[in-house]
């Protein structure tokens, strides 16, 4: 009898679902579901980096895109033996004592503090330094050595911490508080006891400062000196975590009726997206796995024996099993990479969304058909014209820190910068000079992994932009100097959670040996061309020059 599993991958704008073939990672259906309250920009408010979403868009989701795979593929539902959830990180939700998402209940359905906070949510950066101060003055453990000695405004403590000052009410409703990924595990799985539900070895590790080798959870005596909630909430929490091999329920009766499945299906432990997308590209020692999409998450695998004691600065954690069990996860990344080229097209289509879109000539069907035209071939024109332009001509220089900076070196208090704009310079140049930016900032994330001894041989590149983008994709291979692959998956993350719940249903004994048969093949390659790489050289030192400056400036006036 066929063997299927379901991997669920919850991005920033949507959730998409993928039916594979545990037997050859063959894809026999997909479907994706867009938040249509997150869509609407509900709850959000950029002014002040506020990024909220509503639990009921992914709940929503998650209907719509497993019946429509089931629908589609006409798999018997006994044939289904496992689903895996992935999602973004850190994306925390208050639920109820019963599990339910307080958002859901009376009282906080439009409460911006009652939902989900996002991953790009900076609202905590005043929460986030008060817990490195706190870190670095303590004297006892340092909670933060192994999430790179920073901790930033988009992980877990930060944004509780950050909800408790500002509402009393959300606070004193919510029992405890979950992962985006634990919450829909848990929504699924048919185990209810809160407090011995499996968490996420992957979320506790790399974003709420969980290691063994203090217990698990950082002390109460430290969280209570930042907010008595904290410390109290801790109790409501968890002590161990768990890998995604591991089994965290079967599905309950209530969705499996929803969903067309059976409760002999697995639910394995939850996941982030970029550590399960590695999974989907047959991660390996010395690769270094970019997901690029709307951010980057930049994934590598090393043994124990080769990291040992060793905490590597400034990067996003250092976690064993966060990807593969018995070996460490290491996390890198860009708080903005297609944001920055977003940003800039935003900017450019104002004219046409409030003049042209507004104009009392056209009617409302003209407006929409040449809305959608633009936007098919908007960036696709900007990127054919900047890539025209020689590396000769006078380009600006630009920093990718339109959200801040991940990493190297956590700080969501950085804002962009462009230098060297001239009468000459035109749109393209400016996209251009966003384009190097993003590659500059991947750089600068190789180049601190390999100054702190960590090997990178491979780079492979996954998401929309690696599949989409060869000009960004051979600016970023120039600027590397090293050659990149891309992945020939749509949905390496799911596939990669998909991956884990076929482990965690007993079809395979590990996620190596269900990666090498399940994961993602490569589609292209890109490498260096030697006319081209020194000159990205000079032009990183300007984009370093510039960003120092800039740190520098922000460092005075905070």
């Amino acid at each position: 009898m066929k063997k299927y599993v379901i991997g669920l991958d919850y991005g920033s704008d949507s959730v998409r679902a993928v039916l594979i073939d545990s037997q050859n990672g063959a894809e026999l259906a997909s479907e994706v579901f867009w938040y249509p309250r997150w869509k609407a920009q509900k709850y959000c408010d950029p002014a002040i980096n506020q990024f909220r979403q509503h639990p009921l868009d992914h709940i929503e989701g998650l209907e719509h895109t497993v019946t429509s795979v089931m629908k589609q593929s006409e798999v018997s539902p006994e044939t289904v033996k496992g689903i895996c959830i992935d999602t973004t990180g850190s994306s925390p939700m208050p639920v109820t004592q019963d599990g339910t998402a307080l958002a859901c209940t009376e009282g906080f359905k439009e409460n911006p503090n009652a939902m989900m906070v996002l991953w790009k949510d900076h609202t905590a950066v005043k929460e986030a330094n008060e817990i490195n101060d706190l870190a670095r003055s303590w004297s006892g453990e340092d909670y933060t050595k192994y999430e790179g000695g920073i901790y930033s405004s988009e992980w877990f403590w930060a944004k509780i911490l950050h909800v408790a000052r500002e509402d009393k009410s959300v606070v004193d409703a919510a029992h405890t508080w979950m992962e985006h990924c634990d919450f829909i595990t848990y929504l699924l799985a048919d185990e209810k006891d809160l407090k011995e539900f499996k968490r996420s070895r992957c979320a506790a590790g790399h974003k709420a400062m969980w290691h063994e080798s203090w217990g698990g959870l950082p002390d109460k005596e430290f969280l209570s000196q930042l907010h008595p909630y904290l410390a109290d909430l801790k109790d409501n929490l968890y002590e161990e975590t768990y890998t995604s091999d591991q089994i965290a329920g079967h599905l309950n009766k209530e969705w499996a009726d929803k969903l067309g499945l059976t409760t002999d299906t697995v639910i394995a432990v939850g996941t982030f997206d970029a550590h399960a997308g590695a999974v989907g590209a047959k991660v390996d020692h010395h690769a270094l796995v970019r997901v690029m999409g709307t951010s980057t998450c930049d994934i590598m695998v090393s043994s124990n024996e080769a990291v040992g004691d060793k905490t590597v600065k400034g990067i996003c954690g250092q976690v064993d099993g966060s990807v593969i069990p018995g070996m460490v996860g290491l996390e890198a990344g860009q708080s903005a990479f297609g944001d920055v080229l977003a940003w800039f097209k935003d900017v450019l289509q104002w004219p046409m969304d409030n003049l042209v879109l507004n104009s009392k000539v056209l009617s409302e069907e003209q407006k929409a058909d040449l809305k959608a035209e633009v936007e098919s071939w908007f960036i696709r024109l900007l990127a054919e014209q900047a890539e025209a332009i020689p590396l000769s001509e006078s380009v600006p220089i630009a920093l990718d820190w339109v959200n801040g900076r991940r990493t190297p070196d956590a700080n969501q208090e950085l804002k962009s910068a462009i230098s060297g704009i001239s009468l000459g310079t035109k749109a393209p140049h400016i996209f251009k000079s966003l384009v190097n930016a993003i590659c500059f900032g991947a750089k600068m994330i190789v180049d601190r992994f390999e100054e702190e001894g960590v090997k990178i041989e491979t780079v492979i590149g996954i998401g929309g932009v690696a599949r989409k983008s060869p000009f960004i994709m051979q600016t970023l291979a120039n600027v590397l100097n090293m050659p990149i692959k891309v992945a020939e998956s749509d949905q390496a993350p799911a596939l990669g959670a998909a991956i884990y719940a076929a482990v965690a249903a007993g079809i395979y004994d590990n996620v190596i040996e269900a990666s090498k048969v399940m994961g993602s093949d490569f589609e292209a390659e890109y490498f260096p061309q030697a006319s081209q790489v020194e000159v990205y050289a000079q032009l990183l030192e300007a984009y370093k020059q510039l960003g120092n400056f800039v740190e520098e400036q922000t460092n005075k006036n905070t």
